[in-house]
């Protein structure tokens, strides 16, 4: 952890970035990883998997981490900022970043042990989208490791995560944005997709995610959202206002939505 964290650009104390290595690092575990290995990473944000990917697969291995982001996304640290650390830490020599990178465009005239996507099918418009992706994954490498929330939550604590997600998501599909949720995807449909594209998922795991900060940064985000609405039909309304109710009456503390890892192969 500690020479992980001395990979990362930070803002103040560690507790916040201490907290999301701890989760990557175990998405990661689940991966299972060899020394050596050459992985592409889809949607590497700030780094916070890459580091992690690139200490994983060690000195002989190596990490091309895109993303369709400008270097300028992000705050309050951003994604060329966290990269540039990133680049000069003992880490840095494993790792390409590519950012206003579309993968559909991307060439590519190597093959990858694996390709990760972790937290990102979130801000895909479409399922069709996530589909031409594995589509072209297929080209590329024969195994893919795929992680996200897990709507299918278990505690009550974490219903209003759940609520808040799906608030961020109907303000985006009534107003033109590029919000961070796009499509609130089911563990269940991903796995119909993979298999449809002719992979054989071997691994599914759920990680517990429920300790991290996200959950509260979409509840707070959601209750701003909900002043923000354009006028929208009565009967979405009063959906979003339920969904509101639900956030924020719940009994208990909100604890963040957990993740769910499946990995598949050719």
């Amino acid at each position: 952890m500690e020479h992980l964290l001395k990979c990362m650009k930070m803002i103040g104390d560690d507790t916040i970035q201490r907290t999301q290595l701890t989760h990557r690092i175990e998405l990661v575990k689940s991966f299972q990883l060899k020394k050596g290995m050459k992985v592409l990473e889809i949607g590497c944000g700030q780094g916070d998997t890459t580091v992690v990917l690139a200490d994983a697969v060690g000195e002989t291995g190596h990490i091309v981490a895109i993303d369709i982001a400008s270097p300028e996304y992000g705050a309050p640290i951003t994604l060329g900022e966290a990269a540039e650390t990133i680049s000069q830490s003992h880490l840095g020599q494993r790792i390409d970043f590519h950012f206003e990178t579309d993968f559909l465009q991307m060439p590519f005239g190597e093959k990858f042990d694996i390709v990760v996507l972790s937290h990102c099918s979130w801000y895909f418009e479409s399922i069709e989208l996530l589909k031409n992706y594995l589509q072209k994954i297929k080209q590329v490498a024969e195994r893919i490791c795929f992680a996200e929330w897990d709507i299918d939550y278990t505690l009550e604590s974490q219903r209003a995560h759940f609520c808040a997600a799906n608030i961020a998501l109907l303000y985006t599909a009534f107003t033109e944005n590029d919000g961070n949720i796009q499509n609130l995807f089911h563990k269940t449909q991903i796995k119909e997709l993979m298999h449809s594209e002719g992979f054989s998922i071997n691994f599914e795991q759920t990680v517990d995610a429920s300790y991290l900060q996200d959950g509260l940064w979409e509840i707070d985000y959601s209750n701003y959202l909900l002043n923000e609405f354009p006028e929208v039909p009565t009967k979405i309304q009063s959906l979003i206002h339920s969904y509101a109710y639900l956030m924020n009456e719940q009994s208990k503390p909100p604890l963040s939505l957990n993740s769910f890892v499946l990995c598949a192969d050719l």
